[in-house]
């Protein structure tokens, strides 16, 4: 069991391929590893051994990761038929998936066997994982900090080995932000990678933000899902520009000498903490040490010209949202089956306020963000910054109170001073987890990429996986270590 869960997905895969080990003896490590961690972590919130043990009753399809156990985040694209799909929230704690969702079907076609569901923040809005409908996912280095959000519990799973890797989504860092967090590799591909494959459903700049990828602890692993998963779908209102090569031949290829700008000063003048600023500066000299050009340079940006339009945006889309729901559900929305930092987002969309000349001001103003990204990225490769603006901080740093409900999205960007520019102006951006501050914590670094260029990303992070190997830097969870949390598993 100990020697399997050293292993990534693709050296799994190839122990099935060549007969040495089955698919069932994967399942069945794995959901020992989930049972041995998961009381601690809170990571999985709904187990599918059941459905996981059907997968692997009928033939597997041929793909690159034929027999490996694999989790689902609770929310977003991955929706899995007959099984539920909260969001993290308890406004749909009885909702079930009528069918398999777009990038689902592409998870199975890689021949992945999903056997559960991970936790997330409710609807996903915020950069921690402490959803009241669940419990918090508590971070597998020190259980008194977060995990980070929103796929916070696809990181704890794969920093705790339960999965080799897991899906996860990123709007504005959650994929980037608990890789951070807890040590592991994250990468968000450009806008539109993988198709958003939400027909109907209005897509618009705020689905633009988001993107589907994965969590994972090698960087080949992280290449080969989305080489399975990648490409659009007829319709879709963002297309990315196709890969030069399969993005697993770029894993170990020459990365040339790369022109890196990288900051210690956050764009829009946020203090970023001592720690972090060590992480940057230790990377700085990482990149020089392997032969890249690097150069000190910061972004400007008005607080407000950040904050704004993404605001607007995201609220508008919540409400939406929500109001789809309950055509979908029967159920109308009431203050009561939502968290305050929730209900206050809704409330902020529904408002008059956001007109349709607001939702197209801040349209405009994202557009103006990404023409000020685009001038500042012209003489260099890749961006080089810390991922998060702090350490993990403590459990219950963003929890809302009616009192206080925007507490959560004030402190939410003092944290997350780079990750969402990414996510505006859809460019691809990797954490990588090269450094642990003093209190044996880690702390990634951020590399945003040039739009529609994930090649040279993967080419540098396996550069970096091999300079300075992170795999066997493991949390000190046990089940008998640390203070069990509440658990929202079911079965």
């Amino acid at each position: 069991m100990t020697d399997l869960a050293d292993l990534d997905g693709l050296a799994q895969a190839e122990l099935v391929r060549s007969g040495q080990v089955s698919p069932v003896e994967l399942l069945d490590a794995a959901i020992e590893r989930v049972e041995q961690n998961n009381p601690v972590v809170n990571a999985v919130i709904t187990t599918m051994y059941d459905e996981a043990r059907r997968t692997l009753a009928a033939p597997l399809p041929d793909g690159p990761f034929t027999g490996v156990p694999f989790l689902l985040k609770d929310g977003g694209g991955a929706g899995y038929a007959g099984v539920r799909q909260t969001a993290g929230s308890r406004y749909l704690m009885d909702y079930v998936s009528p069918s398999d969702g777009e990038l689902t079907r592409r998870y199975k076609a890689a021949g992945l066997v999903c056997c559960g569901k991970t936790n997330l923040p409710e609807f996903g809005l915020q950069p921690t994982t402490e959803p009241e409908a669940f419990g918090p996912t508590r971070n597998p280095w020190n259980p008194g900090l977060s995990a980070g959000g929103s796929s916070g519990g696809a990181a704890a799973a794969v920093a705790t080995r339960m999965v080799p890797m897991a899906n996860a989504s990123d709007s504005g860092g959650s994929i980037r932000v608990p890789a951070s967090c807890c040590g592991v590799f994250g990468l968000k591909p450009t806008r539109s990678r993988i198709s958003p494959a939400r027909r109907g459903q209005g897509v618009s700049m705020r689905v633009a933000l988001i993107s589907e990828n994965s969590i994972t602890v090698s960087v080949r692993d992280s290449a080969a899902l989305l080489d399975a998963t990648h490409g659009p779908l007829p319709g879709d209102p963002y297309v990315a520009p196709p890969p030069v090569r399969p993005y697993l031949d770029e894993v170990g290829a020459p990365t040339g000498r790369l022109r890196v700008a990288f900051s210690r000063e956050s764009p829009t003048g946020v203090e970023l903490h001592p720690d972090c600023i060590a992480a940057v500066e230790d990377a700085a000299a990482l990149f020089e040490a392997l032969g890249h050009h690097v150069e000190e340079a910061t972004l400007r940006l008005d607080v407000e010209q950040v904050k704004a339009p993404f605001l607007t945006i995201s609220s508008a889309g919540i409400a939406w949202d929500i109001r789809n729901w309950e055509h979908l559900t029967g159920k109308e929305a009431r203050r009561e089956h939502f968290e305050a930092n929730t209900w206050t987002m809704i409330e902020h969309g529904r408002a008059a306020n956001t007109t349709a000349e607001q939702l197209m001001d801040a349209l405009a103003g994202m557009q103006q963000l990404t023409d000020t990204i685009a001038d500042f990225f012209t003489p260099y490769d890749v961006w080089l910054t810390p991922t998060v603006g702090t350490p993990p901080p403590p459990l219950g740093s963003f929890t809302a109170s009616a009192d206080d409900p925007m507490r959560g999205i004030r402190n939410a960007s003092l944290f997350l001073p780079f990750t969402t520019l990414a996510n505006i102006s859809g460019r691809p951006a990797m954490s990588v987890p090269l450094f642990w501050n003093a209190d044996r914590v880690p702390i990634g670094i951020h590399v945003i990429g040039q739009y529609g260029d994930e090649g040279t990303l993967f080419r540098l992070a396996a550069q970096l996986e091999q300079a300075r190997p992170w795999a066997d830097r493991r949390p000190p969870v046990h089940h008998d270590s640390l203070p069990p949390t509440q658990s929202g598993a079911t079965r």
